[in-house]
């Protein structure tokens, strides 16, 4: 989840070191809607490590099992992107708000089922989809609100509240679920579940957002939107690096999440109480971690922090395969939790500093499809080797695998933001037209003339490829850059865009960071400045002959 602040600064060039983890807490709104969300993620552990449980009752199988992480995680592959682009195209606290709302309703709806003994496999995995699809839809708002919610200085302890919060949630609601069902029954925690999503909505009604301003360009349509988000992830370097790195971690780590139920209640030959102190020591490791990640984050770079938080998910693993008895069950619990706290935090960091604002509610999402889908993909995988070798070989395997991708993926670096200044350049300057251009009329072609010294070729195409990634970034969907055979040194950078209101847009996304690639680039012209020319396409009267026809015109220049 995510916080406010009424006079924070919504660009976030980089993340900060606070001056104080309780920093984040000297503002009303954070303090009010995180204290809300800890109750209803506390609800929600509880109800998560009740439905594992359930499902050993219902079918112990290691593939039935752990398909329940996969209903928990699937409904964020397939909703997170959508909701990303809705994230920054609607009103983010309505969208909030909608999606707590329709997650009270399924888990209602589940708990009167539990409560009734009509509850199966089926109908148990079903609405938990249901459930976490509600969450899928708000996810990456919750994400994206962070940087306008607290002043930039503060964003940083904001995220490791965030995930301290989380984690505290995760340390006592699987204790408090086993305690819980062997006083009341399996269908309490379903019903608290339902009962905590409430303080969260309330807390939400209570929020009022401060203006943003009037934008001078309408929203985004939805599929456009998502097009855009996959087109400026494709085109991203850090980003990509970091969905990389990330893929590699969430496939092996989610053999634990997903077998957990198993070693309790098989390896261990406990009940749920077992169960859900396992559980809440993971989320108690992972609140140690949150202490530990300043001075961690101090001594080692993201890379490396990613690296120490594998190995130890690889540990804990194989500790995991070995547990027979509670103690080493808690040990690689404990151990799990730490790691696992390093190295999301990490990679989440290393994704929110390498997106501008316009696009952050879809940058983020794709973080969380990803992770959702190494979740998915990777729990059942494990649980299909489990059911054929075994839990313990299960987790081995896992654990090597984890190893391995260490140095595979060690070539893609993560971001702190340091060297990134994401915040709007607005240093391109309005199209001059000679009368008003229908927002939907293109594509348009920008077209840009260097002239530069012959023997500075290879190093203004090498220059000039860099900023290429921008413009296709920002929205172009076709760029070229071509040379004149008869005028040494004269180049014609082109790039097409799909309307007129498309490349009104790419002046409002460019950033402080882009506009450092362009000036680049135009320290290659060698007299003036680089002539730059926008033609937009324009119909002819068709010709009965040869049927209708299209050709460009120039409309502007500057």
């Amino acid at each position: 989840m995510a916080l406010r602040e009424e006079n924070a600064d919504p660009a976030t060039p980089s993340i900060q070191p606070p001056n104080s983890a309780w920093s984040p807490f000297r503002h009303e709104t954070f303090a009010v809607i995180w204290t809300a969300t800890v109750i209803s993620n506390i609800g929600g552990w509880m109800y998560s490590a009740a439905s594992g449980w359930l499902m050993t009752s219902l079918n112990p199988s290691p593939l039935i099992v752990s398909m329940v992480q996969v209903a928990t995680s699937l409904p964020y592959c397939l909703f997170a992107l959508p909701a990303g682009a809705l994230a920054d195209i609607v009103d983010r606290r309505k969208l909030l708000i909608f999606g707590e709302v329709v997650t009270i309703v399924f888990s209602s709806a589940l708990a009167a089922l539990v409560l009734l003994h009509r509850v199966t496999p089926l109908n148990l995995l079903l609405l938990t989809f249901l459930i976490e699809a509600g969450s899928a839809v708000v996810a990456p708002a919750w994400q994206a609100v962070v940087p306008q919610l607290v002043p930039k200085s503060d964003l940083a302890a904001a995220v490791s509240a965030n995930s301290a919060g989380i984690n505290v949630s995760r340390a006592v609601g699987p204790a408090l679920s086993g305690a819980v069902i062997g006083a009341y029954g399996i269908a309490a925690p379903f019903w608290i579940n339902a009962v905590s999503t409430l303080a969260v909505v309330g807390a939400l009604v209570w929020w009022r957002q401060s203006s943003s301003g009037n934008r001078p360009l309408p929203p985004e349509r939805f599929f456009n939107a998502i097009r855009a988000g996959l087109r400026y992830a494709r085109y991203n370097g850090p980003l990509s690096a970091t969905l990389i790195r990330a893929t590699a971690f969430f496939v092996f780590a989610s053999a634990y999440w997903a077998l957990l139920p198993l070693v309790a209640r098989r390896q261990i030959a406990g009940g749920p109480e077992i169960y859900g102190v396992l559980l809440g020591a993971i989320g108690a490791g992972a609140v140690g971690g949150a202490f530990a990640l300043p001075r961690l984050k101090a001594a080692l770079n993201p890379d490396w922090l990613v690296a120490v938080g594998t190995f130890g998910t690889a540990t804990a693993m194989a500790l995991f395969g070995l547990a027979h008895e509670v103690f080493l069950g808690l040990a690689a619990s404990l151990i799990a939790g730490v790691s696992w706290i390093t190295v999301l935090s990490s990679l989440n960091i290393s994704a929110q500093v390498a997106l501008p604002e316009w696009v952050r509610g879809r940058g983020l999402s794709m973080f969380v499809t990803v992770l959702s889908a190494g979740l998915t993909i990777g729990s059942a995988i494990w649980g299909q080797v489990a059911t054929i070798a075994g839990l313990p070989l299960a987790h081995f395997i896992a654990a090597g695998g984890a190893l391995i991708a260490i140095p595979l993926t060690w070539r893609w670096k993560l971001q702190t933001g340091a060297d990134l200044d994401l915040t709007p350049s607005m240093k391109w300057p309005a199209p001059i037209t000679t009368h008003e251009i229908e927002h939907d009329r293109g594509p348009v072609l920008v077209t840009t003339e260097y002239d530069i010294d012959p023997a500075q070729r290879e190093a203004f195409l090498k220059a000039i490829a860099e900023l290429a990634r921008e413009r296709r970034r920002d929205g172009a969907y076709d760029w070229g850059i071509f040379e004149d055979p008869a005028n040494d040194g004269r180049f014609v950078e082109t790039f097409l865009v799909d309307s007129w209101l498309e490349h009104l847009r790419q002046h409002e996304r460019v950033t402080k960071a882009d506009s450092a690639l362009q000036i680049a680039v135009d320290r290659f012209q060698m007299k003036g400045a680089p002539k730059v020319t926008h033609l937009i396409a324009a119909d002819l009267v068709p010709d009965i002959a040869k049927g209708p026809s299209k050709t460009v015109v120039p409309t502007t220049r500057k």
